[in-house]
């Protein structure tokens, strides 16, 4: 196998990959891999957490190991690599015998900087066999959370990466993730034998994201309103619970006018790859999944995550958001939600076959993912201390920075509520007890001879969307229990008597509005391509700019932003390089780009002049 010939990784950052310098502690963790250390790598997602393992295997001996958890982000990453000119490959499954031939050849004869291999493939006999005989110079797991039973996406299959360690034991191991909790983190280092090992954590905020939680009303009406204000014809994901929501949902969103389509791990594997293909290589689309879609995806431009139902932990939240802005540039998280996907996803954890431990943790997590969204205080200071980080001050790009929530003293209704639960028996859940408390006569409440009730019609000073946020935030608080066996019915605790007999206090929030178009953020949202580093771009060029990328990419049929990111594009039309040495500047491109694609854009760039 030759030896790398340049050993300088600001040199190959620049020359490779077109960039000056380094971000965060890219440049720590490249040193410590070079020379020879493990370690676990937090970064957030668009973090650039790729070129921690892909300079050092660019220049230590031997081949570069990537165990990555998708098919398609192998597809991707190589795709990137080659455009830089980097020796990549990628071996799974999509390949027939004749081409995985042809790359354990490579590999064999040194021709090779980096291989990515699903951890499916990892662990057949054959790639076992394969790989004992290659000198390795990294082995690097991505979305390592994936190796733990906490992590939101636990995948077995992964685990076999702690006994190819033991066939390599002087080869650094590598981990990342954009995703793991304190406990989560643990989990990782002690299955990939990392917990003596430095870990490397950059700070989890993605300040270009604006967060927006609220009640769930129409929820399709509002999440329309909320595109059509804010992200008409631009890239994003909505999360729904269930196949048969996705499917509805993506029908009525192309019933409205725009350009949505569904995904979910019961379409047609074909249908499933031609979606996602339009996703990553068109712009405006929509996509309408479940949480089978999304994990590794590149896609730099999508302007917004939206979801329709409660994600099951704060894990999930932070990952799937994390989709949105990978550009760096100015995004949308969006949630409506009810009590009742707490409910739903309750009732799924105890129909679970985990352990009771798992159980438990499992109801910590949605817990916590639900005090998230009553929460009164900045968005971003309990997303990021819940990854253990704190956040000074208010944020100022989420809708409590934007719109502060009031808080009230709801000691005295919190009272009523709780006696309510008291004498209807603890039978039932807060539909019935609303009833109750508003003095409804409806069919129930007449047949349980609840009109008889003391507290009947005790609540009328409050509607019923009042009554349904202090329920809500009652059981976020703590202050009640829903016993999800017993169809969501609520539960006295000791935190309720201590509300009811020694009069403890209650302060809950005011009731927020239902969610639907986001504020105006501290980042400013205007026309793509309206503004870069290098000042104000012409949205006209910068347009002309995107149709030769995208003729670029379709004749070799890559994704647009394989070619070039829209931050790139930006930097072209801004400050409007008329030679090559000076396209040569515009960060992101490196040589081989320069080579391939400066010509081409630098003759555009000239005739708009």
């Amino acid at each position: 196998m030759t030896p790398p010939t340049d050993k300088n990784p600001l040199t190959l950052l620049n020359r490779v990959f077109g960039y000056s310098a380094f971000r965060g502690r890219q440049k720590e963790v490249i040193e410590h891999v070079l020379n020879g250390g493990s370690c676990l790598v937090l970064m957030p997602t668009g973090g650039g957490k790729s070129l921690c393992y892909q300079i050092p295997s660019m220049i230590r001996y031997g081949l570069g190991l990537v165990v990555s958890p998708l098919i398609a982000l192998m597809h991707d990453q190589v795709d990137a690599l080659s455009q830089n000119g980097v020796a990549a490959a990628f071996y799974n499954s999509t390949l027939d015998g004749a081409q995985k031939s042809q790359i354990r050849k490579l590999a064999q004869t040194g021709e090779l900087n980096l291989l990515y291999v699903a951890p499916e493939t990892l662990n057949s006999p054959g790639f076992q066999s394969f790989i004992q005989d290659l000198p390795l110079s990294l082995i690097a797991v991505d979305e390592a959370h994936c190796v733990s039973q906490w992590g939101h996406d636990f995948r077995p299959d992964y685990l076999e990466v702690a006994n190819l360690r033991k066939h390599f034991p002087e080869t650094p191991l590598i981990a990342l993730t954009a995703t793991a909790d304190p406990q989560t983190q643990k989990d990782v280092r002690e299955r990939l034998g990392l917990s003596k090992d430095k870990v490397f954590a950059s700070s989890f905020d993605r300040p270009n994201i604006h967060y927006q939680i609220g009640n769930k009303e129409k929820s399709k009406e509002q999440l329309l309103d909320f595109i059509r204000s804010e992200h008409l014809n631009q890239s994003g994901i909505v999360y729904v619970l269930s196949r048969t929501n996705v499917d509805e949902t993506a029908v009525w969103l192309t019933q409205k006018g725009l350009k949505a389509m569904p995904y979910h791990a019961g379409l047609n594997a074909d249908v499933r790859r031609e979606n996602q293909n339009r996703f990553l290589r068109e712009e405006g689309w929509i996509m309408v999944a479940t949480i089978a879609f999304g994990m590794g995806i590149d896609k730099p431009n999508v302007r917004f995550v939206a979801h329709l139902n409660l994600p099951k932990s704060l894990e999930s939240y932070y990952q799937e958001t994390g989709r949105a802005g990978r550009d760096g540039e100015p995004a949308s998280a969006w949630m409506a939600y009810s009590s009742s996907d707490v409910v739903k996803l309750r009732r799924m954890i105890e129909g679970s076959e985990g352990t009771d431990e798992f159980k438990k943790i499992s109801r910590q997590k949605l817990d916590d993912m639900r005090n998230l969204c009553e929460a009164a205080q900045c968005r971003r200071q309990v997303l990021l201390a819940y990854f253990g980080e704190e956040h000074p001050g208010t944020c100022g790009n989420c809708d409590n920075c934007l719109q502060p929530t009031n808080t009230w003293d709801a000691t005295i209704p919190a009272q009523k509520a709780l006696s309510t639960i008291a004498r209807t028996g603890e039978r039932f859940g807060a539909g019935h007890l609303i009833d109750v408390l508003m003095g409804k006569e409806t069919e129930k409440v007449t047949q349980f001879s609840h009109t008889k009730l003391s507290v009947f019609g005790v609540g009328k000073d409050l509607d019923k969307k009042q009554w349904a946020s202090l329920f809500r935030q009652l059981v976020a608080a703590k202050v009640v229990t829903v016993d999800v066996e017993g169809y969501g019915a609520y539960k006295l605790n000791p935190q309720s008597w201590a509300v009811l007999k020694e009069g403890q206090k209650v302060f809950l929030r005011e009731e927020a509005k239902a969610v639907g178009k986001a504020k105006q953020t501290r980042y400013t949202k205007t026309e793509s391509g309206s503004e870069s580093n290098a000042g104000p771009v012409d949205v006209y060029l910068f347009e002309a700019l995107r149709a030769l990328r995208l003729k670029l990419a379709k004749a070799q049929g890559l994704p647009p932003y394989v070619v070039f990111h829209d931050s790139a594009l930006r930097e072209m039309a801004a400050r409007r390089p008329a030679t090559l040495n000076e396209f040569a500047h515009i960060p992101g491109v490196g040589e081989a780009k320069l080579k391939r694609y400066g010509p081409a854009f630098v003759e555009l760039l000239k005739k708009e002049n």
